[in-house]
This record gives C-alpha cells, structure tokens and sequence, in this order.
C-alpha cells in the first residue's frame, strides 16, 4: 500500500499519542517534526525513530510531506494551516479549527479552491462508544431522540498543566478546549444545529499554576470560564451543555440523550471506548450495550488515518473541515448569545460523515 507521509508541527503534550498512533498505520508515515524548541523536537524524534527535524518553514515545503499535522497550541492554528494548504499540503489540525469563524471560514475555503483536504479533531467520534451510540439512535433503540444533555465540569488544567496560560487566553477556556469532544458527540449523533444561546461567568480574573517550574505563578484569565448552553438541532431535538472550570466536584452524567422510547447514557466524548448504557420504555433496568467495534484504547490519529486513506481512495474523510467549522460556529455562537443576551442563528449546517460498524483503518493500537 502507498503511503502517505505527514509532517508533524507541535511537539507537546499530545504530541506524544500521534506519533505513537500514526507510525503504527501501514499507510501511515510520520516523516519529520517540528517545534520552536528545537531540543524537544529532536527528543520526539529520537524517541519515535522519525527521520528528520526540520524548520516549520522546511516541513511545510517538503516536496515528500503530503499532510501537515498542526498540534500547536489554537493561536497557531490559523496562520500555519493556511500556509501549508498555500504550500499544496493537506493539513489536519488540533482542535478547535481556529480560534474564529471567519479564519476557519477561509482555511474551508483554501482548502476547496485547492482540492485539498482539511480535517481536524477530535476523532473519539470515531471510536467504538459513539458509534455504538450511533448504531443505537438508528436502529430506533430509543424511539424519536427529544433531547441532550453534556456535562463538562472540572477545577481547570492549571491542576496539571505546566504551562496553562493559554487555557486562559482567546480560544481557550472550557467551552473551546472541551466543548469541542461533546459537541463533535452531539452533532454526529443528533446532526447539525440550527440555533443557540447561551449563559457565561468568569468568575476568577487569575489562576494559580500548581505543577511544573512555573508552580506558584499566576496567569490572568480572558475568557469565559463556566458556560452554560442551549443548542437547537435541525431535527428538532433540544440540547444543553455545561462546560466549566470552576468546580471543584461533580457526579453529572458525561451526555446522555433522551428518545420517546429509552436512555442512552454515553460514554466519555474524551475516550474511545464504552460502557454504554441503555434503558427503554417499560424497562426498570438499565442494559450495558455490546460495542460494534474495537476501537476502545485511546486511538488519537484515527481521523488523520482515514485522512490518508480518504486520499487513497478519492472518497470524503470523516473528521472533516467542515464538522470542525460547525462545532466551531456553536461554541462561538454561545460565546456571541451570551455577550449580547440573545439567540444565535446558525450559519452552517454539515452532513454527517458515514458511520463505523467495524476497525476503521488498518492498524492502529486497537
């Protein structure tokens, strides 16, 4: 099989589970990498036998590069995306898309002029617990779907992170940094979103970084860091989702969605795996569900994997530019309806990509 070579930008924290992931695909290459620091660049490469460390510019203009893979923190989407799609390179990025609409809009764009690819994460969607949600909704298990709920609620990642600050700055928060795994769960299990609204509360201006050799220093905080909202679906259905960085406990469920006819209570969206849990009209039990596939362990680099294999095959990728770019639209929607205290109309809508009864891709760490 050929395979196809990708070029690697961002050599953080999850950095560590693509490159693990991608080199463990036959159709999958991880060829270089890159990183502002040049030291932690070449220890990735070292420690996952990847051929060359190059300059971002030498990586995005590498003749043999065919996907650029943009783990850079969100401010750094935009820019870099759009110069490797400029430079003929597929590109499949971190989440969000970008830290606005109207630059995702444009990297959509490029993308379409130049007939090339762009998807982003997160691809849990694509794991064994959503699908079997999924397979679930469609086989009628649980009648007509009525309803959603999402719960996102933790004491923020200044808990863990060495350098959190741009948890904290334009694109970060709860909403932008988690909001993206349960609303990818919500639209590929319930379909697009037509309308939004939304509460928003910062209620601490600083944090205090508790790990790493920054650990005692404060950060300031520009963004919202508890949002509570509500999200109409074209089909009717009626979500809500809380995501928050200012609790301290919670015994809320992760999402579960309501039909005339039972419960599905749904996995983690930050995992690839189950359980998942079913409870019908007339029945006081509730029944943990068989998974339709393997795809349990953490598999980050499955969408870049069907990516490839989309390009090999001239067929449409599922973790897609545009299930970004309307995830993006919704949280930046509740953003906007709670500024100005109304509701936000949506401007895009998207078709929801095939579905996955069996391992997606060869490979894999299934």
């Amino acid at each position: 099989m050929k395979k196809i070579n990708i070029g690697l930008i961002g050599c953080g924290v999850i950095s560590d589970i693509y490159l693990k992931n991608c080199n463990s695909y036959e159709h999958l290459e991880v060829m270089a990498v890159s990183d502002l620091d040049q030291k932690r660049a070449e220890e990735k490469a070292q420690q996952y036998s990847i051929p060359s460390v190059l300059t971002v510019d030498e990586l995005i203009h590498h003749e043999d590069i065919d996907i650029v893979l943009n783990l850079t923190p969100p401010g750094g989407h935009y820019a870099l995306c759009l110069q490797a799609l400029n430079a003929g390179k597929h590109v499949y990025v971190e989440k969000p898309l970008s830290v606005s609409v109207p630059e995702a809009q444009e990297l959509i764009d490029t993308a379409k002029e130049k007939g090339l690819l762009i998807g982003a994460a997160p691809d849990t969607f694509l794991g064994a617990g959503l699908q079997t949600c999924r397979a679930l909704i469609e086989d009628g298990a649980i009648g007509q779907p009525v309803a959603a709920t999402a719960f996102m609620m933790s004491r923020g990642p200044e808990q863990w992170h060495p350098s959190p600050a741009f948890f904290y700055q334009a694109g970060g928060g709860p909403m932008y940094d988690m909001g993206p795994y349960y609303l990818t769960a919500f639209i590929s299990l319930l379909g697009p979103v037509k309308r939004v609204t939304a509460s928003a509360g910062m209620p601490f201006l600083e944090r205090t970084i508790m790990s790493g050799e920054d650990a005692g220093k404060k950060i300031p905080v520009h963004t919202p860091t508890h949002i509570s909202g509500n999200v109409e679906f074209e089909s009717g259905a009626v979500g809500t989702i809380i995501t928050s960085f200012d609790v301290q406990a919670s015994k809320l469920p992760f999402i579960e969605i309501y039909g005339t006819e039972g419960t599905i209570s749904v996995p983690d969206p930050n995992t690839f795996g189950g359980p998942v849990v079913l409870k019908q009209k007339g029945s006081d039990e509730w029944v943990e569900q068989e998974l339709v596939s393997d795809t349990v362990e953490n598999s980050r680099g499955i969408g870049i994997a069907d990516m490839a294999e989309a390009i090999l095959e001239n067929r449409p990728h599922r973790a897609s530019g545009e299930q970004a770019f309307h995830v993006l639209e919704i949280m930046h929607g509740f953003h906007e309806a709670a500024s100005l205290g109304k509701h936000y109309d949506m401007q895009s809508t998207y078709n929801r990509p095939a579905g996955v009864n069996e391992t997606l891709v060869t490979g894999g760490n299934q």
